[in-house]
């Protein structure tokens, strides 16, 4: 199941995926992540995206602090990591497959002091969302490329949001059926692009529920 087309420029960078670990610095802190492509694939390794995220999360993209955070497809654990160290009340989920390598990052990473900030939880979109309730921000990294489960990802997206609540999606446009994501979430969402990264080609956008006109 690959994420992107297989190019040579393509296939160079995936290399780096074969990396046990790779380390980042975020928030003044030093994040080791493991990695591991040849048992959980796409899950468990650390995507451009996250990385323009992170950065974006960083630079106070978005206010952070005492908030409610939950990352859907959160695979390493970076991005809620580097909400967490931004003073958030950070939810990572994932499939159930991804549950142990997810709380491994997390307990690797995450200073003693904040992990009363910090929970990793199962979600597989659309099932079982009545476990969940609203959050003030939610955080998703390259989670929009597959197109059969978009369908669950913007229930996902719709039950998990209040009129407050802020969405951040960081991704690569790879093709027509990602633009077609966001039309979908225009229909319920207002949607706008906050930053572009021309380096690593990703998009950052924020959507929040779309106000309806009152006469």
């Amino acid at each position: 199941m690959a994420l992107v087309p297989y190019d040579d420029h393509t296939l160079s960078g995936l290399k780096r995926f074969y990396n046990s670990s790779t380390t980042y610095t975020f928030s003044n802190h030093t994040i080791r992540i493991k990695q591991d492509w040849k048992e959980l694939g796409v899950a468990a390794v650390v995507w451009d995206a996250a990385v323009v995220l992170c950065m974006y999360l960083e630079a106070g993209g978005v206010n952070l602090q005492g908030r409610s955070v939950v990352e859907l497809g959160a695979g390493t654990g970076l991005v809620g990591i580097v909400a967490a160290l931004q003073g958030a009340n950070v939810t990572v989920t994932d499939r159930d497959l991804a549950m142990e390598f997810l709380k491994s990052n997390v307990h690797d990473n995450l200073p003693k002091e904040l992990e009363h900030r910090m929970s990793v939880k199962p979600l597989n979109w659309g099932i079982g969302l009545e476990h969940f309730s609203h959050f003030d921000v939610i955080l998703g990294a390259d989670i929009i490329y597959l197109e059969e489960t978009f369908h669950d990802l913007l229930k996902t997206l719709i039950h998990l949001c209040s009129d407050h609540t802020v969405i951040l999606l960081s991704c690569r446009l790879r093709y027509q059926r990602d633009h077609d994501f966001l039309a979908m979430m225009r229909n319920h969402f207002t949607v706008d692009q906050v930053t572009y990264d021309k380096n690593l080609d990703v998009f950052i956008y924020k959507a929040q529920k779309a106000q309806r006109e009152e006469f």
